[in-house]
């Protein structure tokens, strides 16, 4: 599932952040896991489920390809067993896409869906008229994640009072963590930001990106998305 604020674009097989420590030895789930079955049962069905009680309307009968969204090897793996198409959220888990895209390229077997990998990778994008503004727009980004963290955690911060958290200890080592998450994310010109995205796609060895417009304020996140479609093309174009 896609979020809100998120658009897909195909690509012309064409950047992230630092890689944490290497997953290359994973392996794909067996094929005897209820994961992996579930998968076969639903790729099978055709409209009829083949799992006694399970029934999917109002999809029923329309044969809705399947994808596997993960942020994580056991998705990854998953998505290489059943040969699906495999999108990895590198625009919030970054540290793995390397190690999860080879691994699903390497593991990929062909289905009755897919005959060849697909890979999609996630990516933030913060697109404005001038570089300047573009980059205006960061600090708000990252301080509404910091508040989102930080209200998980149970901590509730005042949106006024968010400039002093980000100056405690506790603020600037999640501010930290924020900065180091959004290590996929492309800021700048329409021009800046198609660069980016290019050479991310060389990187990610992405056939397709997920893309993330950041911006807090409402009319900055439309016309990013705007100047994004001026200068890539959605899927299927």
């Amino acid at each position: 599932m896609i979020p809100r604020n998120s658009t897909s674009i195909r690509t012309d097989q064409r950047k992230v952040g630092p890689r944490k420590p290497s997953h290359a030895g994973a392996r794909p789930p067996q094929a005897d896991t209820p994961a992996v079955a579930l998968g076969h049962h639903l790729q099978s069905a055709h409209g009829r489920s083949r799992i006694g009680g399970v029934d999917a309307p109002p999809g029923k009968g329309t044969d809705v390809p399947l994808y596997i969204l993960g942020s994580s090897l056991f998705g990854t793996g998953l998505a290489a067993t059943l040969g699906l198409p495999f999108a990895f959220a590198s625009h919030f888990a970054p540290n793995a896409l390397k190690d999860a895209v080879a691994l699903y390229r390497r593991e990929f077997e062909p289905s009755a869906q897919l005959d060849k990998p697909h890979v999609i990778a996630g990516v933030n994008v913060v697109a404005a008229d001038t570089s300047k503004e573009a980059h205006e727009h960061l600090p708000a980004v990252k301080r509404r994640r910091v508040i989102q963290l930080l209200g998980r955690a149970g901590v509730e911060v005042p949106p006024q009072a968010a400039g002093t958290v980000l100056e405690t200890p506790a603020g600037k080592q999640v501010l930290d963590h924020v900065e180091r998450e959004m290590a996929c994310t492309a800021v700048g010109t329409p021009a800046e930001v198609r660069d980016c995205l290019d050479r991310f796609t060389d990187l990610a060895r992405a056939d397709e990106l997920i893309v993330a417009s950041l911006a807090v304020d409402r009319n900055a996140w439309l016309r990013s998305l705007e100047l994004l479609a001026d200068v890539s093309g959605p899927v299927g174009d």
